[in-house]
């Protein structure tokens, strides 16, 4: 008599083993890559924050006592701030000096004229107004868009009415342009409708709570240690940890700040004032070929903009090649007292 067979484990079940089994491993070696890591700095050994939520809470921490929520343009700075190095007027421009009898010039930008990583009199606005002997006005504000930067030109010139208005970018500005969200801080936006260009995003929400505006992923992978690790290695924490949310395709930013220039153009022939539109660069231009192209691309075709609608232009990357050495030109990733003084130096000459 035969005995039975004992049967064999289907080919699906079987499949089905081995799966639950590989991920199994690969969970237990994620976790303990986790310990390792946690392990190395000790200081999050026994301790689980969400990283992303800490790190977008310290940043709105930081922001709610250096600017103030402003319905058309998101955010400006605080009057009446002041920090080591830092002086926030009553009227919310930066201070650059003395106050100086007679039409005054009027800089707007981002951080690069607002002088992250100087003191006051380290700017470039405040150096141009030691240069110049005229006054100057520093209404730059870090994280602003060129958008942002066009709108707040309009804003000062109207209540300032400056004789000249110098307006500086970065490329990474006209970038900006394609959101309506930068570092967890709504913005002004504006769209592109048959050509023209039409705001929106007005009244500018308040910043939103930083936990109202975690995804999925970022409430769970935020507590990982490891992933956090691997994400600084990588140079990748930027948009882990910002919140950014666009509205415009990639590239799209280009086109729209061109059609900028004409609304700088026609501030410039509403207000009498002379306009200057002025490129400066971000460091990482003199350490990556390769992004410099990119960058240089964006910058001159803005440049080109500005020139085709009747305004001044300074460029000031040959200057700052030509030292030789244009990396000692900055503190970290914003310009220093010698950098700002070689950009106030080219706005002077343009002036004069």
């Amino acid at each position: 008599m035969n005995k039975p067979r004992a049967q064999r484990p289907s080919s699906d079940s079987e499949w089905f083993r081995r799966t639950v089994l590989v991920l199994c491993a690969i969970l237990m070696g994620l976790v303990s890559l986790e310990f390792a890591v946690r392990a190395s700095t000790w200081g999050y050994l026994f301790a689980y924050p969400n990283f992303v939520l800490t790190a977008r809470s310290v940043l709105a921490e930081r922001d709610a006592g250096r600017y103030v929520h402003d319905r058309e343009l998101g955010h400006v700075p605080r009057a009446g701030y002041a920090a080591p190095g830092t002086t926030i007027e009553a009227d919310g421009l930066r201070r650059t000096g003395e106050q100086v009898a007679g039409a005054p010039i009027l800089a707007v930008g981002d951080s690069f004229t607002y002088g992250d990583e100087v003191n006051d009199g380290q700017t470039w606005p405040a150096q141009l107004q030691q240069l110049t002997g005229r006054r100057v006005l520093n209404a730059g504000v870090s994280g602003y868009g060129f958008d942002q930067i066009v709108l707040r030109a309009e804003q000062t010139a109207a209540k300032y009415k400056p004789a000249v208005i110098v307006v500086s970018f970065i490329a990474d500005d006209i970038r900006r342009t394609e959101m309506r969200r930068l570092w967890s801080a709504d913005k002004p936006y504006f769209v592109i409708e048959d050509g023209k260009l039409l705001l929106r995003g007005v009244p500018v929400p308040p910043r939103a709570d930083p936990a109202s505006t975690l995804t999925f992923w970022q409430w769970t992978l935020g507590y990982s240690h490891l992933f956090d690790f691997i994400l600084r290695r990588l140079d990748l924490l930027h948009d882990w940890y910002g919140d950014h949310q666009r509205v415009l395709a990639p590239g799209t930013g280009e086109y729209l700040s061109c059609l900028l220039t004409a609304r700088l153009a026609e501030l410039q022939k509403q207000s009498g004032a002379k306009v200057i539109v002025m490129a400066e660069y971000d460091p990482v231009v003199w350490d990556d070929p390769a992004f410099a192209a990119t960058q240089r691309h964006m910058t001159q075709g803005l440049l080109a903009c500005a020139t085709k609608n009747g305004m001044a232009t300074i460029d000031s990357f040959n200057a700052m090649a030509a030292t030789g050495a244009p990396r000692k030109l900055y503190a970290t990733w914003h310009m220093n007292e010698p950098g700002n003084r070689l950009i106030a130096g080219l706005v002077a000459e343009k002036l004069r």
